[in-house]
């Protein structure tokens, strides 16, 4: 089943409209028929299971045969702080940790990275890492469309990073896993969490004394991971936690 995503604005108490570049992409690229059946995610958080009523060259118009609150998202919101990668990989890491669940990714610039982008290019980077995310939203049949902003500094970056409630540095030198035991063990479902994943050179001692004094370090193993790796790995640790917590009496699947 094909999912799309549209504003609220568009769903009516039985019928959802849709226009645009999907209208375009239904009608034309996957030919899609009157009675078909589609999922349509709105902005606020409501899955639909629709039936195709009538495609025109200017609207679709979509029968709601019934509807949910979002249950493909995590409990908490995830927000990835990735550092500048080399070559495609951050369009990797967006892809890879959508599909895990991260609410918004967020690209930062290091001291260590080796890309550097001016606003131009950054802009351009950002519009393309947008669609990736949509795209890779509708491949996993997530209910929203996770936001990828534009390049930021590092310190603004640290700032927005203390908004959330729980703050987690991954960091190559840290050493032990008990450490990242104890801070998985202290998300709880609800949480704004927070993860910052330095560039291909580490974190500069000046950025990661500055994460030290109000965020928690942690160890992912005794073998130093790829940037992308780092973020990939991390996310997939607190999908589990998160979703765990759901079907655990306790509320945890650690310690």
């Amino acid at each position: 089943m094909h999912q799309f995503f549209v504003k609220d604005a568009q769903v009516g108490k039985d019928f959802i409209t849709i226009t645009g570049p999907d209208l375009n992409h239904m009608k034309n690229v996957l030919r899609m028929k009157p009675g078909e059946l589609v999922r349509i995610s709105s902005e606020s958080g409501h899955d639909y299971r629709c039936s195709i009523l009538e495609l025109t060259d200017t609207f679709v118009q979509l029968d709601i045969l019934d509807s949910e609150v979002a249950s493909t998202e995590l409990p908490s919101r995830i927000f990835l702080f990735q550092a500048l990668p080399k070559g495609d990989r951050m369009e990797y890491i967006i892809q890879k940790c959508v599909e895990l669940g991260v609410h918004e990714v967020i690209p930062v610039s290091m001291k260590y990275c080796v890309v550097k982008l001016d606003k131009n290019k950054a802009q351009a980077k950002q519009k393309r890492w947008q669609a990736i995310a949509e795209s890779a939203a509708k491949q996993s049949k997530r209910s929203r469309i996770p936001q990828v902003h534009t390049l930021m500094g590092f310190q603004e970056a640290a700032a927005y990073a203390r908004e959330c409630g729980c703050r987690l540095v991954p960091y190559e030198n840290e050493r032990g896993m008990q450490a990242t035991m104890d801070a998985l063990q202290t998300v709880r479902a609800g949480q704004d969490i927070s993860v910052m994943i330095g560039p291909e050179g580490g974190f500069a001692p000046e950025e990661i004394a500055l994460l030290r004094e109000d965020m928690q370090i942690l160890s992912l193993g005794k073998r130093i991971l790829r940037t992308d790796t780092a973020a990939v790995t991390t996310l997939s640790m607190l999908m589990l936690h998160l979703e765990m917590m759901e079907e655990t009496a306790d509320g945890s699947i650690f310690g």
